[in-house]
């Protein structure tokens, strides 16, 4: 029998059993609609990642008090004493302007930018609030930092009262958008604005300096962290040896009492792309399990269609056909279904993956201002390819046991 007569038969039995070959269909169009949507939400949380990536400054390390066994994301916390194994002690663990000095001169070392931040009382014609506040060297800041600016200009060395904003802050924090000179208070203060970031924070950047007289119990001898720009970005595992042996013979520690954490910004991006890596195979595993709930139905389809269609069988047998063309028949019908349902899938899949992420909001992470998507067309080619094979799959056992009926038996068959 000729392929195309066996696709013409297969063709009919999907035709004729309208509703067992949609109930069947539905199996397969939930499973690929989900896998297309977690792909692709995968895939456009990824490029999100890389872009942060490119941008994050791999060159940059952070510097702060305390220990953390973690790495600085998602260790083991940061251990604020300096005694180590020792007990408990009340020393309170700080970066002191001798630790500044000491890793100015270090040849690894470009630009160390000494910030610190906390809480303060912000208003702004009827509306106040609590935010943060970070003081950084303007001298520096501008050539350290990862952020963009939106509107206006950083931080330069001849400012005083002058701040810079996140995005949230100007847009949406008081009943009425801040802008370029706008002049807002601060603990009591005025300060004008002279830069908004494009980033979506409500933080404030301030100079050191004046800083220290509007954030409570600072002083300009003690900082909260120091922000590196090392020399050569391929000698970063050198450059953070260097620096962490600098510190440790400066503050008087050992390695097991090391009592500060040198963390490299490259390093927590990379932590963060593994963690959605799994998150994504978790994911696409529970997504997987609809594709092999629609396999089931497909088998009980397709048994259900052998019993149907026993006498048609022992008819087409007694007329001549061979059983390697009814195995094609039936695998044909499989495939058939997993190919519309497979098409179907696709679509509501891409669907979904453009309203998902809005449904999710801040459910997903490392996504700031918005997740986005990106629906590949490996990604669809996959998910027609594994519908389709799935489809033959299922369908061979019961294709088989449709060939291997003997003419007489299914003629007599009722």
């Amino acid at each position: 029998m000729k392929l195309h007569k066996c696709l013409k038969h297969a063709f009919g039995m999907v035709v004729h059993s309208k509703l067992r070959s949609w109930l069947t269909i539905l199996g397969i169009v939930i499973g690929v609609a989900a896998v297309i949507a977690i792909v692709s939400i995968g895939a456009g949380l990824q490029q999100t990642l890389n872009s942060q990536i490119s941008g994050l400054g791999g060159d940059l390390l952070t510097i702060q008090a305390g220990f953390s066994r973690g790495g600085g994301f998602g260790g083991g916390g940061f251990r604020g004493d300096s005694g180590g194994s020792g007990g408990a002690t009340t020393k309170t663990v700080e970066l002191a302007r001798s630790d500044y000095q000491a890793l100015k001169g270090m040849p690894d070392i470009m630009l160390i930018d000494a910030e610190i931040s906390g809480s303060v009382n912000v208003s702004y014609l009827d509306r106040s609030g609590r935010v943060t506040l970070t003081g950084v060297d303007q001298k520096v800041w501008s050539q350290v930092t990862t952020y963009t600016m939106r509107e206006g200009r950083f931080l330069d060395s001849a400012d005083q009262n002058v701040i810079v904003v996140g995005a949230r802050l100007a847009d949406s924090y008081f009943s009425q958008p801040l802008g370029l000179n706008k002049v807002i208070t601060i603990n009591g203060g005025a300060y004008r604005i002279v830069g908004i970031l494009d980033d979506q924070s409500n933080s404030i950047y301030i100079p050191i300096q004046t800083a220290v007289h509007v954030i409570d119990d600072k002083n300009t001898d003690v900082y909260d962290q120091l922000i590196v720009k090392v020399r050569y970005e391929d000698q970063l595992d050198t450059a953070i040896q260097n620096i962490e042996d600098r510190l440790i013979m400066v503050r008087h520690v050992t390695n097991s009492t090391k009592d500060f954490t040198v963390t490299s910004r490259k390093e927590i991006q990379q932590t963060r792309a593994s963690l959605l890596g799994s998150l994504n195979a978790f994911l696409l595993a529970i997504a997987a399990v609809s594709l092999i709930v629609g396999a089931v139905g497909i088998a009980n389809t397709m048994f259900t269609s052998v019993l149907e269609k026993t006498k048609e069988i022992g008819i087409m047998k007694a007329i001549g056909a061979r059983n390697k063309d009814i195995m094609l028949i039936f695998i044909l019908n499989a495939a058939l279904i997993g190919l519309v349902g497979g098409i179907i899938g696709i679509f509501f899949g891409i669907l979904l993956s453009g309203v998902l992420p809005s449904i999710m909001g801040g459910a997903i992470p490392f996504s700031r201002g918005g997740a986005s998507t990106y629906v590949s067309l490996n990604s669809v080619i996959m998910a027609l390819s594994v519908s389709i094979g799935v489809g033959i799959l299922a369908g061979i056992v019961p294709a088989y046991q449709a060939s291997k009926l003997k003419p007489v038996y299914a003629l007599r068959y009722e």
